[in-house]
């Protein structure tokens, strides 16, 4: 019997991580719970028990079920009819899976049936299921949309759409348009206030919208007539019980095809105002994003470990020239650095979860009391790292998670190429994650604000002044050069204050300040941990070596040189 939490160690390091005692704490505001709720937690270590366990029960039905699925979903894949999206099969029998075991909308608080779990547990979970299913992890998590509703709903849209989740329901966030797709501010269906009814209702179209199907749908709308921008957008949450919108079609896509992507049209659907009007894009769905980026995160890491295992799988059983493969110089530096970069962002990913979780868990606190001085101080400082992390996570989990999937294709060889074994899946799959929830390109633009205002520097200081083992002195040596380098070379590009030019070298910058940053994660994992001495003694030395390149590119680019790049029209 698989059990893809037990049979993976790293897990359980990253969820026993010191800072998991302020987690637990904030979230679980003192135990009050256990007041009302026969299955709350007394303690501290009665939550982290419960974690443990919860996630044992995932990873058993990832590895019996949902992994053993994934094939046949992904061959068979949902169909349309009668404007109803029928899942595969195996898709159906995922879900009901996870619904029985209570595991379906597992962060939200008690009271509308969820198991209140802080964001670090809920994200392991949704790197496990990622790790069996890529496509799955996108149902099964909601899209992050019952977390929106909990934060910005009233307690009318909470108490009636939140406990269906528990039940099964399913949900998708209705944002991008045919003419609106990394560009939100340019959505145009239309949201049309009828006051005698006292209800609002929808009209327009929505594409490449995940899950598209969903009983419970957020829907970025414009509100306000006449408007143009962001500020004339407002967020609403539609029922699909309603009837009232037509799946046209679901995309044929290269990867994730159990996941159905919708092109819907809503023809005066009716649907409720979440929060406040013209707040839609500005607050909620930027904070909506920001979530699902962090599962994107989470889904990335999955596949990169599904990917890195299948690699050394086939690497031990593939005997070539009188010896298994992975004896080959060419092959095992492979798979050691995918199983580096995997180490790597999985640092990233969980040290951002742990961010959010301290810094949500204050708000949540703040609706009921006055926070401190000192927590809003505190949870100013968290939200602002949390902001600065998200961004740098997306893009360098996804961006290594397609490095990781294409390494493993190629050491299967010419069977990598053929369906017969799942890594031909996994690559598909890996390679949406530098796409949807924001490209690549646009998680760059949101990290460059931690390069130009020194957040990131700052960060990197916090981590140098940490004390280390005399057995990694060599490994933060490194780093500190690493440093000296980075601050040297935004210094240069800074001085020309020519904004084309800081553009054109953001990625160069941001991708070195993430080499720093997750090779202090990896270092502080060795101080916990000294196994994790090797993935930080080699991340950190090929980190150097890419961040020297960048430097010296940087360095003796001309300004001139910008032309080249400039396609005539």
């Amino acid at each position: 019997m698989a059990n893809y939490y037990n049979d993976n160690e790293n897990l359980n390091f990253h969820l026993n991580h010191p800072l998991m005692k302020k987690c637990v704490d904030l979230k679980e505001d003192n135990y009050k719970d256990a007041a009302h709720f026969d299955f709350a937690p007394l303690d501290f270590e009665d939550t982290m028990d419960t974690y443990n366990k919860t996630l044992e029960i995932v990873g058993e039905i990832c590895g019996d079920i949902i992994g053993p699925n994934a094939e046949s979903v992904d061959q068979e894949g949902p169909q349309l009819k009668d404007n109803e999206v029928i899942y595969a099969k195996g898709t159906s029998q995922n879900y009901k899976s996870l619904v029985d075991a209570g595991l379906i909308g597992m962060s939200l608080p008690r009271k509308y049936k969820g198991l209140n779990f802080s964001i670090v547990p809920y994200v392991m979970a949704a790197e496990i299921v990622s790790r069996a299913d890529a496509g799955f992890a996108n149902i099964w998590g909601l899209q992050d949309c019952a977390e929106t509703i909990h934060e910005f709903g009233d307690d009318a849209i909470k108490d009636e759409f939140l406990p269906r989740f528990f039940d099964g329901a399913t949900a998708a966030m209705d944002l991008t348009e045919p003419d609106a797709g990394s560009d939100l501010q340019a959505v145009m269906l239309k949201a049309s206030y009828n006051e005698e009814e006292d209800q609002w209702y929808l009209n327009g179209v929505k594409r490449f919208i995940t899950n598209g199907d969903a009983d419970i749908s957020l829907v970025l709308a414009r509100s306000e007539e006449g408007s143009s921008d962001g500020r004339g957008l407002s967020l609403f949450v539609y029922d699909r019980t309603e009837q009232k919108v037509v799946v046209r079609r679901i995309e044929n896509k290269m990867g994730i095809k159990g996941s159905p992507t919708c092109e819907l049209v809503f023809e005066n659907a009716p649907a409720k105002l979440v929060g406040n009007r013209r707040l839609g894009l500005i607050k909620y769905v930027m904070s909506l994003m920001n979530s699902a980026r962090l599962g994107v995160g989470a889904q990335s890491v999955g596949i990169a470990e599904a990917a890195y295992r299948e690699a050394l799988k086939y690497a031990k059983e593939r005997e070539q020239f009188g010896k298994a493969i992975i004896h080959y110089p060419a092959v095992y530096e492979m798979i050691t650095n995918m199983k580096v970069k995997t180490d790597g962002i999985r640092s990233l990913l969980y040290a951002t979860s742990r961010l959010v979780d301290i810094y949500k868990s204050y708000g949540f606190l703040s609706e009921g009391r006055s926070l401190t001085p000192e927590e809003r101080k505190d949870q100013k400082y968290y939200s602002r790292k949390a902001d600065m992390f998200t961004p740098l996570l997306k893009l360098i989990a996804s961006e290594y998670s397609n490095e990781i999937a294409y390494d493993a294709v190629q050491v299967h060889g010419g069977t990598g190429f053929m369906k017969d074994f799942p890594i031909e899946r996994i690559y598909r799959d890996a390679r949406i994650t530098t796409i949807y929830e924001g490209t690549s390109q646009l998680q760059v633009v949101a990290a460059i604000r931690g390069i130009g205002n020194g957040s990131y520097l700052k960060y990197i200081q916090e981590f140098e002044a940490q004390e280390y083992n005399e057995d990694l002195n060599t490994i933060k040596s490194r780093l500190i050069k690493m440093t000296e380098k980075f601050e040297k070379i935004v210094t240069i590009v800074e001085k020309d204050k020519m904004s084309e030019l800081w553009d054109f070298h953001a990625r160069r910058m941001v991708e070195m300040a993430a080499n720093i940053i997750i090779g202090y994660l990896l270092l502080d994992d060795a101080m916990r941990d000294m196994n994790y001495k090797k993935s930080a003694d080699i991340f950190t030395q090929k980190g150097m070596a890419q961040n020297e390149e960048k430097f010296n590119y940087m360095e003796n680019f001309d300004i001139k040189d910008l032309e080249h790049f400039q396609l005539s029209s």
